[in-house]
């Protein structure tokens, strides 16, 4: 330095700077040193962020005044830098001699002014809105001018006038101009011109927002007010940024898994082979082992991944965790960087506070060093929250992005694996693989940085300790090394816990689909007990897993809060005792004392890592398990075909339904021209079903080749109904086009149905279709294939879910050689026989093979099995058909005008206002899963017929408000106190209240400690160390560990006790109120929002709210001892804390207001991505057939997107709140300093140690204590959701003591109705009118009528599922009505529409309570032809249902109910329409033995099959709710009436 300077110009001088009250620096360093800094780090960090805007170009922006302000002071500052360096060499050429430094000082700053400049233009052009580089740079070179500022004036002002006018004059130029250009630097630029417009409407401000506002977080602020005016809702939300979008980033993680399988792939091909080969990453050619996509179309599925074929070989998984590193992993790196910055910064307040300390001790230090060091902390600390947030910000949206990728990939792959399995994961388990195991990443990527930092974090702080307090330190080392061990086998244990509790949880999950499946069968069969034993059951033992992950919690929350408590105390003990000349004064005891404080944060965060980690790494497993499924092999069915003649074939066929199983069907072989019609009869389980999926390639084939021409369109035994608008059911995602779809509505007979529906074809359909009736959701199936306009139609047995009349109708106007279709190739699975004479070839299917093959006259001359099979079912019958055909025309005269008029009066004087809030309008055959109606024949089928139809669609028009399905409701302000007091109540609140106390309690010993720390420091001072250590010691341990020991206590009464019984009374009034309620309650709730319920807020509550409420009480405590000992200490304090508090409450008012709605906002959109979920896979085979793929997959992208809207901006207000929060603590750390150098006369070392190094830690308690509030309001709106169903309106009671009827009831089963009324809901008109009739004990009815007649609500009547409006119903004379619920429906059985079976064994869906023995088990199955079947199977009685019955083919699955029915064997049988999935054998085996059976037992059967009732006692006809005939059919048909014309329709009277 003396080299450039000259000897005239020190460096540094001692006295000048430290040692007098009137600081200076030399006039070499303020040239050099401060001079030359700003540019140092302009030049270094160019190159950088030269390549920075190379890659990240946005368009550029107009030249704007301001741009142009910034230039021209930029090119002035280089004029003013070089106007000195020449002013320099015009000096020396005139004999001046100047040192060296006046030219390179100069010409370095005259460059770096030129660079910004050509900065400012480059950024202009590359779009750059706002500058953080440039301001850094004009900020350091303002920050470093003031020095030279002050000086030249101190100078200028003691030297009385100036030497250097000209030098002198330049720098406050060159000051003015710099500080122009930072305050220029703060304001944002127009936004860029030709960027890829925003198209969003109300974009994120994040984008435009300026290098202040984004330091800050200050664009946030206009939604935290706005969120503080009133509540949020989804329409103020912002837009997702583009690159966290499902369509940036599900594409990027798929791509690196694709290379990650391809490479797993390669390995394990030519792992034998080469060892170069790994690191090949091109996909392998197709082959016959792996299906690659190829050609066009399928390029387009870029992302449906590779097939593992033989991933049971694979010498490596691909690691789906690399897959995810290389995705997310640069963009968390730099998140990483800030947490590095950050570790480092946090280290400098501790040795400020020694500084601040020591300065305290001495006498005769001038009073600024005070001041700069109490300036200083608080500048660190600020730096440090800034940079800590930003780190958060990165690994938050990082966390987002790897759950958003995560759903994707799962969503991508459930609509690709093959059937096998699916049948390994449930669709409660992979729904459980979106939410929590996405969730985990997401709660681990926030933390995945401690994994190095704490160990980082550690070493400093020992470091400074040991320069502290020397080897001393080693002794508390050993104390937490000690500690690490138990706390590893406590996670080790909880580990283990956690992943129990998911496998009780998965269970009961999965267990309450089921029962919300099947809540209706429940119902009618009153097994509503059984099945709620069996949840409480598994949730006992998850609560007891509770229990025990509870006491290990508290162990080891005790170990981590005592932690660094014990360390201090071993510290200072082993240091107090080891030598005599070792004095513990205030600053070693505070320095170090923060120092532990500094060590708890990593010592306390490491061991949750590494559970986190523990438990991401299952969530891996079970993902990366679900990912690697085998897929549904895409080639094979080939779908390019080259025969032209036969639009389907199947050669040598060999099929089963998993790699492994036996094969389903054998040896195939069909081949269908092109434009034929051809129906495959067969008996229940023959593979009828099995050969349609076969062709759709959802089976495994095994052997044989399948190909299939053109288009696709599939009709599944079961409809798939989409919760969406009947029209877009229909649509299914092609064009409107009103003059075809008309024509489909027509053809499919569900015009008549619009007219019925509140809101025509807008109607919302309920999940699952449930309000429509199943022959109306048929329909709209065969609706949707119809419009698809496809090339081949398979056809599962649609006929079979309506009536004869109705069914007859759909054939010939659709399926038929007349219908709409014709000329289209056709494969029709049906029972009915009626229809095989009109199609071209029939195929008969015995177990699994093709039996016999050939046209219906054809296989009439074989006389093989199905001539057998048609001799026994009426020929007759046929021949009728043909007339009937031809007294179509004539017939209207049968169905007057009157007759059909539907019953839309019912819905028009709707008083609608009022209504759409809770309304459900359904059609008429509301909660009936009602069969069809004879007026749907009246419907010409010839042409498209533009009958009416605009007329009734006016009409519906008001109506189309209401909506079936309520908007979940997001509750909104505040959090009623009323909640917390619920949770207090179910806590108990004499326990709620000691608990606070002892967290009082705990709090006031921990502070205790500290303060007697304190006094123990100023014993040196006073030079009595000696006397007293061992007093001291002592008490400063009893302090501490009373501390932990009401620690202990306390988290055990708490979490461990009370928190549990809160969390098992809560559930079991949720399942108590959910399976009370009535039906309709859950006709307008759909499924996943109760399943939600029963996951995610009881989720909340076991271990959420604990937690929160734990945290909570301890900050709030700790920072009201912090505030209580600051005061104490210096009372000025009070002052600054009032105008603090007001601001903290101010900001927490916003934030709190902000960030609940944010987190409700959230939680409601996230419950439609798992019920999207759900829906999808239920439907997959349908989706698949159709092509839609893609199309859903963009589908559930939207949702995510959607979810992912709310969830951004409450990352965000996290930040927003911990920067505002942190820097009030870092006020009151400046604060507690000041007023430490203001009164440092009369305060002692000790004190000012305990109140800064206290105040150092508020800041962090501060920003917890909002966090917690918030976070608990945020959980506790669980204790509200699940309130809120605990209180649904119940139906009558279960059981009334006093109206028990006779054991033995009913004896005989006389049924009375009695002026019997009642209708759907209040304000509905009647569905049955003041019906009267009595049924003796033992009579058959059979009960007829068109839909919406109220067959099915008859039959709802007698069970109580409605409850009537005037009139009764008595069973031998005990009114139905005043007995309770359990008793009525137990007396009674039902075999309904749909079959219903849960998962569990055979016997179990039999016989629930286990009331029955296993001869009468056999018996009844026996009797329902299962017998064999069951006895073949190598479980026999333990033959374990999957979900939903899946592993039985519709027809057993409906024997089953049979069987069920059998047991049960009361006087009364409904039958409602049970035989509609069964082949006509069967069903001819059901009806004799329902004739030998129940013999002595009253029956009802609606029927939609005329023949099965036709040798029945009595015949109801209903019409419009009221009884239009009634009598034997006999005398029925010889009147000539309703019944007349349908048995002729049915061609059983002429």
């Amino acid at each position: 330095m003396r080299r450039l300077c000259g000897p005239e110009l020190p460096f540094w001088v001692a006295n000048e700077t430290l040692h007098t009250d009137r600081p200076d620096l030399p006039q070499c360093f303020q040239m050099s040193v401060l001079a030359w800094l700003p540019c140092i780090y302009l030049w270094a960090v160019c190159p950088i962020y030269l390549f920075y805007l190379k890659k990240n170009n946005k368009g550029y922006i107009m030249m704007s005044i301001k741009n142009r302000f910034k230039t021209v002071f930029g090119l002035l500052l280089w004029i003013v830098c070089w106007t000195d360096l020449f002013y320099t060499i015009y000096e020396v050429q005139h004999e001046q001699s100047r040192p060296p430094i006046y030219f390179i000082t100069p010409l370095i700053l005259g460059m770096t002014m030129l660079l910004a400049t050509f900065l400012i233009q480059l950024e202009r052009l590359r779009g750059v809105q706002s500058s953080g580089v440039l301001f850094i740079f004009w900020f350091l070179s303002v920050l470093f001018a003031i020095v030279p500022f002050r000086s030249k004036i101190l100078q200028a002002s003691s030297q009385s006038g100036v030497t250097d006018k000209l030098r002198f004059t330049m720098f406050y130029f060159y000051f003015s101009l710099v500080v122009c250009e930072l305050i220029l630097c703060c304001f944002n630029e127009k936004p860029p011109l030709f960027s890829n417009a925003v198209t969003d409407p109300n974009p994120c401000p994040e984008t435009t927002a300026g290098f202040l506002s984004k330091m800050t977080f200050w664009w946030f602020t206009s939604m935290a007010m706005k969120g503080y005016k009133m509540p949020l809702e989804a329409k103020d939300l912002w837009g997702l940024n583009e690159r966290d979008s499902s369509k940036m980033i599900v594409p990027k993680l798929l791509k690196e898994w694709e290379k990650e399988q391809s490479k797993a792939k390669s390995n394990s091909n030519q792992s034998i082979k080469s060892p170069s080969s790994q690191a090949v990453f091109s996909k392998p050619q197709p082959s016959a082992t792996n299906h690659v996509a190829e050609g066009g179309e399928e390029s387009k599925l870029e992302e449906v991944e590779l097939l593992l074929t033989d991933q049971k070989a694979a010498s490596r998984q691909p690691s789906f965790l690399r897959a995810l590193i290389k995705a997310f992993g640069p963009y968390f790196l730099i998140g990483s960087g800030f947490k590095l910055m950050q570790d480092i910064i946090t280290f400098v307040n501790p040795q400020l506070l020694r500084m601040l300390i020591s300065f305290t001790k001495q006498t005769g230090v001038p009073v600024w060093w005070g001041y700069t060091l109490a300036f200083l902390m608080f500048f660190t600390a600020f730096l440090q929250t800034l940079i800590l947030h930003h780190h958060f910000q990165y690994c938050f949206v990082t966390g987002m992005n790897v759950r958003t990728a995560i759903i994707g990939a799962i969503y991508r792959k459930a609509l690709v694996i093959t059937n096998a399995a699916k049948r390994s994961s449930t669709v409660g388990e992979v729904v459980n693989l979106m939410s929590v195991d996405a969730q985990r990443f997401m709660d681990l990527t926030t933390f995945l940085n401690m994994l190095w930092s704490a160990p980082l974090q550690i070493m400093l702080a020992l470091y400074f300790l040991w320069d502290n307090l020397g080897p001393s330190v080693l002794a508390g080392v050993a104390v937490m090394v000690m500690l690490i061990p138990f706390n590893a086998v406590i996670a080790m244990k909880t580990r283990a816990y956690q992943v129990e509790q998911m496998q009780y949880k998965d269970s009961r999950i999965k267990l309450m689909n089921e029962i919300l499946n099947g809540i209706k069968v429940l119902k009618l069969y009153a097994w509503e007990n059984s099945f709620k034993d069996k949840v409480l059951a598994i949730r006992q033992k998850e609560l007891n897993v509770l229990r025990k992950t509870a006491y290990l919690g508290a162990l080891s929350t005790m170990a981590w809060t005592s932690a660094p408590f014990l360390v201090a105390l071993t510290t200072f003990a082993v240091y107090v005792t080891v030598d005599e000349s070792h004095v513990l004064d205030a600053e070693k005891a505070f320095v170090s004392l923060s120092l532990f404080n500094i060590l708890r944060f990593p010592l306390n965060m490491l061991p949750q890592v590494i559970s986190s980690i523990v438990q991401a790494s299952v969530s891996l497993k079970r993902i990366q398990k679900f990912l690697s499924h085998d897929e549904l092999d895409p080639d094979s069915v080939d779908r390019k075909g080259i025969a032209k003649e036969y639009s389907v074939t199947v050669l040598n066929g060999k099929f089963s339904w998993a790699k492994e199983d036996a094969p389903v069907l054998h040896n195939i072989n069909v081949m269908v021209p092109q434009g034929s019609l051809l129906a495959v009869v067969g008996h229940v389980g023959c593979g009828k079903s099995s050969l349609i999926s076969a062709l759709l390639g959802e089976m495994e084939k095994l052997e044989g080749e399948v190909s299939i021409q053109g288009s696709v369109a599939y009709v599944p035994q079961q409809a798939w109904i989409q919760n969406a608008t009947l029209r877009d059911n229909i649509l299914f995602g092609k064009p409107y086009n009103e003059k075809k779809y008309r024509c489909v509505l027509e053809a499919c007979a569900l015009t008549p149905d619009l007219e019925v529906l509140p809101g025509g074809d807008m109607t919302e359909i309920g999940e699952k279709g449930i309000n429509l009736s199943g022959g109306q959701r048929q329909r709209v199936s065969l609706a949707r294939a119809l419009y698809s306009d496809a090339d081949v139609y398979l056809l599962d047995d649609p006929l079979s879910a309506v009536d004869a009349h109705v069914s007859k109708h759909i054939f010939d106007s659709l399926i038929g050689p007349e219908g709409v279709l014709k000329g289209k190739t056709r494969i029709l699975v049906t029972h009915g026989i009626s229809f095989l004479p009109q199609v071209d070839n029939i195929m008969v299917m015995v177990e699994g093979r093709v039996s016999e093959m050939g046209s219906y006259q054809e296989l009439l001359k074989q006389n093989g099995a199905f001539a057998e099979f048609l001799r026994n079912y009426s020929l007759e019958d046929i021949i009728e058909e043909d007339e009937a055909t031809e007294d179509l025309i004539e017939e209207e005269q049968f169905f007057p005008e009157d007759a059909l008029s539907n019953h839309t009066d019912m819905v028009d004087n709707e008083p609608v206002i009022n209504e759409a809030k809770r309304s459900f309008i359904r059609q008429i055959s509301i909660i009936s899963q009602d069969g069809e109606g004879p007026r749907t024949r009246s419907v010409r089928r010839h042409g498209c017929s533009q009958r009416k139809h605009a007329e009734p669609q006016e009409k519906k028009k008001p109506q189309a408000m209401d909506k079936l399905i309520q908007a979940e409701t997001a509750e909104t302000g505040r959090v009623k106190t009323k909640v917390y007091l619920e949770y207090v109540k179910a806590v108990g609140p004499l326990l709620s209240a000691v608990i606070c106390l002892l967290y009082g309690c705990q709090s006031a010993a921990a502070i205790g400690a500290n303060v007697w720390l304190s006094e123990w420091t100023n014993d040196a001072s006073r030079n009595q160390t000696q006397q007293n250590v061992h007093m001291r010691v002592g008490v400063y341990a009893a302090l501490g560990i009373a501390q932990g020991l009401l620690l202990l206590v306390n988290c055990l009464l708490c979490r461990a006790y009370s928190m549990l019984r809160a969390a098992k009374l809560t559930h079991r009034n949720l399942l108590q109120g959910v399976l009370r309620a009535p039906q309709a309650f859950f006709e307008s709730t759909p499924t996943g929002r109760l399943l939600n319920r029963f996951s995610k807020d009881v989720d909340c509550i076991d271990s959420h709210i604990p937690e929160n409420i734990d945290i909570w009480m301890r900050t709030f405590w700790y920072t009201l001892n912090v505030l209580l000992i600051c005061s104490a200490l210096t009372p000025m304090f009070l002052i600054v804390i009032a105008p603090l508090m007001v601001f903290y409450w101010w900001v927490q008012r916003f934030y709190v207001a902000t960030s609940r709605q944010l987190k409700r906002l959230e939680s409601v959109s996230r419950s439609p991505i798992y019920s999207h979920f759900s829906e999808t896979i239920t439907g997959s085979s349908v989706v698949r057939a159709y092509g839609r793929h893609s199309a859903f997959v963009l589908m559930s992208d939207m949702k995510v997107d959607e979810n992912q809207k709310s969830y951004y901006p409450g990352i965000v207000s996290n930040r927003w709140l911990g920067v505002r929060i942190e820097f009030i603590g870092n006020c009151i750390v400046l604060f507690a300093a000041l007023f430490a150098v203001i009164g440092k006369e009369n305060l002692n070392p000790g004190l000012v140690g305990l109140s800064v190094s206290y105040a150092l830690q508020v800041t962090m308690s501060l920003n917890w204590m909002v966090r917690m509030t918030s976070d608990l309001e945020s959980n506790i709106v669980a204790v509200e959701r699940v309130k809120e169903y605990s209180e649904t309106q119940t139906e009558a009671p279960w059981e009334v003591e006093d109206k028990k009827p006779p054991p033995e009831w009913p004896l005989e089963g006389n049924v009375d109705f009695q002026g019997y009324s009642v209708r759907y809901r209040e304000g509905l008109d009647l569905v049955l009118k003041r019906l009267t009739l009595s049924v003796k004990g033992g009579e058959k009815v059979g009960i007829v009528g068109r839909t919406g007649a109220g067959k099915s609500s008859m039959t709802l009547c007698l069970f109580r599922l409605l409850e009537a409006a005037s009139g009764e119903i008595t069973i031998d004379n005990v009114k139905i009505a005043e007995i309770g619920l359990h008793d009525l429906r137990s007396k009674l059985t039902i075999i309904p529409q749909e079959p219903v079976l849960f998962s569990g064994t055979l016997r179990m869906n039999l016989d629930p309570f286990e009331k029955y023995s296993d001869e009468e088990v056999w018996k009844a199955l026996e009797h329902s032809h299962l017998h064999r079947f069951v006895s073949n199977h190598p479980a026999k009685l333990e033959l374990e249902c999957s979900e939903g019955g899946e592993n039985l083919s519709v027809g057993q699955r409906q024997l089953v109910c049979l069987a069920r029915a059998l047991l049960r064997k009361t006087r009364i049988l409904i039958l409602d329409e049970a035989t509609a999935a069964v082949d006509l054998e069967t069903d001819d085996l059901i009806q004799s033995t329902i004739r030998t059976q129940f013999e002595d037992c009253t029956v009802f059967t609606i029927a939609h099959r005329l023949n099965t009732i036709m040798d029945y006692t009595r015949v109801l006809v209903l019409d419009k709710g009221q009884i239009a005939e009634f009598d034997t059919p006999t005398n029925l048909i010889s009147r000539k009436g309703i019944f007349y014309g349908m048995a002729k329709d049915a061609g059983l009277a002429q």
